[in-house]
């Protein structure tokens, strides 16, 4: 996670900036800031998602003999 901030604090933050973006009221330094910005963002709720990936792969695989994962598709 991004600071202390929970996986949907960030989602909601990212959902901001996108806004804001999108309003096209942003100069170009403005609109350079929230684009890096939100890329942080990314990177944080993808390594989140990452994570929870896996312990699920995990308690599924834990249940089964031998231990068969199945992906998970959270795109």
């Amino acid at each position: 996670m991004c600071g202390n901030m929970t996986f949907e604090e960030n989602l909601a933050k990212l959902e901001g900036i996108v806004s804001e973006m999108e309003g096209g009221r942003l100069s170009l330094d403005d609109m350079m800031k929230n684009f890096e910005a939100g890329k942080k963002l990314v990177a944080s709720c993808t390594q989140e998602l990452e994570s929870i990936r896996q312990r699920i792969e995990k308690v599924v695989s834990g249940n089964q003999e031998p231990p068969q994962v199945e992906p998970l598709d959270i795109v």
